[in-house]
């Protein structure tokens, strides 16, 4: 029997609606408690000493290049494996992305290949870990070290990521995460900035509320303030925090559906010997469990839009991280002057690959009927 299968869907119940509920009965909109609550949850969550709230996971990785004074003339490295917003946030401070290629093991930033792409313009690092695998930062930050280089996590498919025990976004100077409505967790948009510098939180705070000096709790007159930098309009409102209280509670429970998912459709898959999976959890690594990519193998890859919709015919749900390397993306592309030779493994990560659901509305019945759905769909294509 056929089965509907999406890829992903957010986890929203009575506790959700009853929070927005009571934000919409309330006095305020923006600039009120809730926000200031979520922070200090999501911060106790993590281990974070600083949390802020943002409109977005962009918007926070923006805030944090711009609160640092980057601009022209200053490079920052990105992976090519990646969500454009990741060089997005760069670009919006007219700082130039130098693209680097991934690893074919995990997916994640080639860490070998860094401390060759520095120059003297280069002024920080940004990871992504992939999926949900925590890149080795002990790594990163050396080179980062010997190069006085600033790092910072795009943490957009991490809640729950830890490397030795140590959250994602704490890993490096400051991380960003997602709370899209597909993410591990949902504000319905938003997002998250976590750093152990004081200073920078700060800024950041400041920073995505125009630059005010006091928002409107602080203001001693109704209506009065001054403006002592300049800033952005990226708050979280009181709708977005009170549906993220709620759904951090449901974080454990999430996890561990995914996890267990995962592990029931990874054993499925090793036995599909036309596809090769990227390494999991392993020691001190903990992914989070996003999804599940698989590569394709040789002759497969050039059918994947046929097996994509086979698959959907059958009811499960897919998707690709992602479609192709940022700098093979017509903007960066025309703008830099790239061409398909570049990062040829994020390449064939992007035009090879097949991602498949784990999330926690699904059941490992279900990831068994995925991995039956796979083996069909890639004997008819043969």
């Amino acid at each position: 029997m056929t089965r509907t299968i999406p890829f992903g869907k957010p986890m929203i119940g009575d506790e959700e609606k009853n929070a927005v509920l009571q934000v919409l009965d309330g006095p305020m909109l923006v600039h009120g408690p809730r926000a200031k609550a979520f922070e200090a949850s999501f911060a106790a969550y993590t281990g974070a000493p600083h949390a802020v709230s943002v409109s977005s996971c962009t918007a926070g990785m923006h805030l944090v290049w711009f609160a640092l004074g980057y601009g022209p003339g200053d490079e920052i490295i990105v992976p090519a494996q990646t969500h454009a917003a990741t060089a997005h946030a760069v670009e919006f401070v007219g700082a130039t992305p130098v693209f680097c290629d991934a690893d074919p093991k995990t997916g994640n930033i080639d860490i070998d290949l860094l401390e060759g792409l520095i120059t003297e313009r280069t002024r920080a690092i940004c990871i992504v870990h992939y999926l949900g695998l925590p890149v080795d930062m002990d790594r990163v930050n050396a080179i980062a070290a010997r190069h006085s280089l600033f790092v910072m996590e795009d943490c957009a498919l991490a809640v729950g990521t830890t490397l030795n025990g140590t959250h994602a976004g704490l890993l490096g100077d400051a991380g960003s995460f997602s709370f899209y409505p597909v993410k591990h967790m949902t504000t319905a948009e938003g997002g998250m900035v976590t750093t152990r510098h004081a200073e920078l939180a700060e800024k950041v705070n400041r920073m995505k509320a125009f630059g005010v000096d006091r928002v409107v709790g602080e203001r001693k007159v109704p209506g009065v303030y001054d403006v002592t930098m300049l800033g952005y309009n990226y708050r979280m409102n009181e709708i977005q925090a009170a549906i993220g209280e709620e759904q951090l509670k449901k974080v454990p429970m999430i996890l561990e559906r995914r996890r267990e998912n995962y592990e029931v459709l990874h054993s499925g898959l090793q036995t599909i010997e036309e596809v090769g999976l990227f390494l999991s959890t392993q020691g001190g690594y903990q992914s989070s469990y996003y999804c599940m990519s698989v590569m394709l193998g040789d002759g497969l890859a050039q059918k994947r839009p046929q097996l994509m919709q086979r698959l959907g015919e059958m009811g499960v749900g897919t998707s690709v991280y992602y479609p192709a390397p940022v700098p093979h993306m017509t903007y960066y592309r025309e703008k830099y002057g790239y061409d398909r030779s570049c990062c040829p493994v994020a390449a064939s990560i992007s035009y090879g690959s097949v991602a498949l659901p784990v999330g926690p509305h699904l059941t490992p019945d279900d990831m068994r009927y995925i991995v039956d759905s796979l083996k069909k769909a890639i004997s008819e294509e043969k």
